[in-house]
């Protein structure tokens, strides 16, 4: 049986995002609402809610994209939950950078 990991990423009740890599999504979304670890980002800004989620078969693809997605703004985040891929592609060019979501 082949193993999957998850890139996935959170709504925060202050509106912030946090991006992680599991293997296990719904048992870690868990862990996070019940503030398994209170040195995590999620800890004071609970609850969190699944927004986004997509699955890998290699690790290390999955912590890959995992740092890249770390990196992009807010917008691309955003249509990225979206499935914005022309929006995505738009703001990586710096293109929309001054509009209003």
């Amino acid at each position: 049986m082949q193993k999957s990991y998850w890139v996935y990423m959170l709504r925060c009740a202050d509106g912030s995002f946090y991006v992680g890599v599991t293997n296990d999504a719904e048992k870690r979304v868990a862990q996070h609402n019940l503030g398994y670890d209170e040195e995590s980002y999620t800890h004071t800004r609970r609850p969190v809610t699944l927004v986004w989620a997509s699955e890998f078969s290699d690790v290390r693809d999955a912590i890959f994209f995992e740092k890249r997605l770390k990196g992009w703004s807010r917008k691309k985040k955003i249509a990225l939950i979206r499935d914005d891929w022309e929006r995505i592609e738009a703001l990586a060019r710096g293109k929309d950078r001054h509009e209003r979501l």
